[in-house]
């Protein structure tokens, strides 16, 4: 058989290597001289990484195989780290975390989606007015805390167009630390101030709705790396996503605090609509209420804590809780089953 002008030869046969015939080894690198780094934000699979005090960009590392690397994460990096434009080095361990925040898109959603790694404080920012407080997003978010680990703080913006007051009775029994913040304070830098307090020493996530003012608080608080604020529709109250993933970002040192309090962290992330926990067990929903715990003594076992002999209905009957806070529970409850649309 003649093809192309010429016998066929051994040239013209072409033979795929199996899978086999390649030498496989599960034996993978150390990288012992991996550079140690903290990741900064992650964008499209480019992942921004603080290296001593240069701005690194790199990639996961194929090793890595399905292992997220989110933001706060301590990593060890391999690679260019000069930190030159078009340069480009690889994450090729992540560190153990001491903490993870997760939420999940739905009550009923199953994939988890973890906010942020390492940090040791949730900043929980909610407008007065414009929009209107959300308690049930507020409780979702102490739920995330609590399970998580983080410690709790109740920012509250815009108290120029409505009083903190109300909302803070609400939340009073649970003993969540706060701070009460208006516009003209923000512009004039005592609100930032007030705000950095809280935060000195220490990696702190800002979670909240569109358009309560959370990026323009980050903005006061670290002038210099401004991020972009939109616009909160007066008619819906609906905000504008203006921040699109999480960044963290190094805060000045408080004036006159200690210096294992000096700095800290501030993590934005983008405003959430919903915070669903299909991630949390719904039996430590409860621990988010500690005003209702010591009420749970008398339950009967393995109660749900909505259910007809709960003994949480004696508690708040007894007045030792405000019925609003069971109401808020309940909620969460039958909203993690799906029974009731939050």
């Amino acid at each position: 058989m003649r093809r192309y002008g010429k016998h066929p030869d051994e040239d013209d046969v072409r033979i795929r290597p199996g899978k086999g015939s390649r030498p496989r080894t599960s034996i993978r690198p150390k990288h012992e001289d991996a550079a140690e780094g903290m990741v900064l934000t992650v964008d499209r699979g480019r992942i921004t990484c603080l290296v001593d005090d240069r701005s690194v960009t790199a990639m996961k590392a194929r090793e890595l195989g399905r292992k997220s690397v989110v933001v706060g994460d301590r990593v060890g990096i391999v690679g260019d780290l000069s930190g030159a434009k078009d340069t480009l080095a690889r994450i090729v361990r992540v560190e153990k975390r001491s903490s993870v925040l997760r939420r999940t898109a739905d009550d009923d959603d199953p994939y988890e989606r973890v906010i942020v790694a390492n940090a040791d404080q949730l900043a929980i920012v909610t407008a007065l007015a414009d929009p209107e407080p959300r308690p049930r997003l507020i409780d979702r978010c102490l739920v995330a805390a609590f399970d998580a680990g983080l410690d709790p703080l109740l920012v509250l913006t815009k108290a120029d167009l409505a009083p903190a007051a109300p909302l803070l009775e609400t939340y009073e029994p649970l003993g969540v630390p706060y701070v009460v913040t208006s516009r003209a304070e923000l512009a004039g830098g005592s609100a930032a101030d007030r705000v950095r307090e809280r935060l000195a020493g220490r990696i702190t996530v800002f979670v909240g709705h569109s358009g309560v003012g959370k990026t323009t608080l980050v903005n006061a608080l670290v002038p210099d790396r401004a991020r972009a604020t939109g616009v909160v529709n007066a008619v819906t109250g609906r905000g504008r996503h203006t921040t699109t993933s999480a960044l963290a970002l190094p805060l000045p040192d408080t004036p006159g605090a200690p210096d294992g309090r000096r700095g800290g962290w501030v993590i934005d992330t983008p405003g959430v609509r919903s915070f669903g926990l299909h991630h949390v067990n719904p039996s430590q929903f409860v621990l988010a209420f500690p005003d209702l715990v010591p009420g749970t003594e008398r339950c009967p076992r393995a109660c749900s804590h909505d259910e007809p002999d709960c003994a949480l209905d004696q508690w708040v009957a007894d007045g030792h809780a405000d019925p609003q806070r069971l109401y808020s529970l309940r909620r969460l409850l039958a909203a993690r089953e799906r029974r009731e649309e939050d």
